[in-house]
C-alpha cells in the first residue's frame, strides 16, 4: 500500500531530524577541544532557547505561563537537554564520535521497553518488533563490529552515553504531555529551563570567562545550538504527535549512517564494507516501526 503524502512529508522530517542529531556528534567532538562540557552545554541550551523564542514572538505565539507546564518544560528539560547534553559532552572528550552514536542509537531500544514495561500508550507489534531488531542489526553492519572492540577501555564515559540513551528514551514518552502545544513551546520551554539550570553550574565550575576558545569550537557551538538543537527539537515535538515515542526514536537508526558520513568527510574515519547492507537493514527498520498501522490509517483517512 503507498504511502499518503501526509506520511511523506512526516518520514522526509525523520531523516531531516536524523541529519540534524548526527552533525551533532561531530560538532560536540569539535566543541569540547577547547570548550568544556557543561559551558558547552549550556550556551548550547541558551542560544538554541533564545532562538526559538524568537521564533514563536515572530509567529504571535507566547509561552504559557502556568506552573504545571513548565513543571513539565522542566522535566523534559532534565530528561531531554541538560541531562544527556552533558553527558555525551563529557563522554566525547575520550570516546570517538563513532562509538557515542552507536551507544546513542539504543534509544529506541529504551523507549520501546519503556513503552512496553510502563506507559503502554501505543499498541506493541511484530512489525515494531521486527523494526528495532532490524535497526540495530543494521547498526552492527554499517559500524563494523570491530569499532566495539574499544568497549570497557573508557568505561564510565561509554556507560554515560548509555544512560544519556536511558534519558532520551523517557524523554520521547514524557513528550506527549504537550499535546495541544505547538511544537516549538516545548523545545523553547525545555531549552531556556535546561540553561537555567547549566550556567550557574558553568559559573561556578568552569569559570567560562577565563576560557580562550577556537574559533574551530566556537564554530561548532553556533551549528550544534542553531541545526542540531533549535531546528532539530522544533521537528522532534512534531514528530512525537504524528509518528508516536517509538517511531520518532527511530531517527536514531538513521543518523547512525549519516553520523558515520559527517565523520568520514570531516573527522577522517573509515567506513566498513559492510556499509550498505547495514544501510539496507537500517532503512528497513525505519519503515517498519514508522509506517502507520491499518488502524491509523483508518483514522486518518475519516
Amino acid at each position: 500500500m503507498p504511502t499518503t503524502p501526509k506520511t511523506s512529508i512526516e518520514l522526509a522530517l525523520l531523516l531531516a531530524l536524523a541529519t540534524l542529531w548526527g552533525a551533532s556528534y561531530t560538532f560536540i567532538k569539535i566543541g569540547v577541544e577547547t570548550i568544556p562540557p557543561i559551558t558547552l552545554i549550556a550556551a548550547r541550551t541558551l542560544i538554541a532557547g533564545l532562538i526559538l523564542l524568537a521564533v514563536l514572538w515572530w509567529r504571535g505565539l507566547r509561552l504559557p505561563r502556568d506552573t504545571a507546564t513548565w513543571r513539565r518544560f522542566l522535566v523534559q528539560a532534565c530528561l531531554n537537554s541538560a541531562i544527556p547534553f552533558t553527558l555525551i559532552a563529557w563522554a566525547e572528550r575520550t570516546v570517538d564520535a563513532g562509538l557515542a552514536t552507536i551507544l546513542n542509537s539504543t534509544t529506541p531500544i529504551f523507549a520501546f521497553l519503556l513503552t512496553a514495561a510502563i506507559t503502554r500508550h501505543e499498541q506493541i507489534t511484530a512489525r515494531k518488533l521486527f523494526g528495532v531488531a532490524a535497526g540495530m542489526a543494521g547498526i552492527c553492519l554499517i559500524i563494523g563490529m570491530q569499532a566495539l572492540s574499544g568497549l570497557g577501555n573508557d568505561l564510565w564515559a561509554q556507560l554515560a552515553v548509555v544512560a544519556a540513551s536511558i534519558c532520551y528514551g523517557g524523554a520521547v514518552i514524557f513528550g506527549k504531555n504537550f499535546k495541544g502545544l505547538d511544537p516549538m513551546m516545548p523545545a523553547a520551554g525545555a531549552m531556556i529551563c535546561g540553561a537555567i539550570l547549566l550556567i550557574p553550574l558553568s559559573v561556578a565550575i568552569d569559570r567560562p570567562w577565563t576560557l580562550s576558545p577556537s574559533s574551530g569550537s566556537l564554530l561548532a557551538l553556533l551549528g550544534l545550538s542553531v541545526f542540531s538543537t533549535a531546528l532539530a527539537f522544533a521537528i522532534y515535538f512534531r514528530l512525537i504527535h504524528t509518528l508516536g515515542s517509538v517511531g520518532t526514536t527511530a531517527q536514531a537508526y538513521l543518523r547512525v549512517p549519516i553520523g558515520v558520513g559527517i565523520g568520514v568527510i570531516f573527522l577522517g574515519e573509515t567506513v566498513t564494507s559492510t556499509a550498505g547492507i547495514g544501510l539496507v537493514c537500517v532503512i528497513a527498520g525505519v519503515i517498519a516501526m514508522t509506517l502507520p498501522g491499518r488502524k491509523q490509517k483508518a483514522a486518518a483517512a475519516a
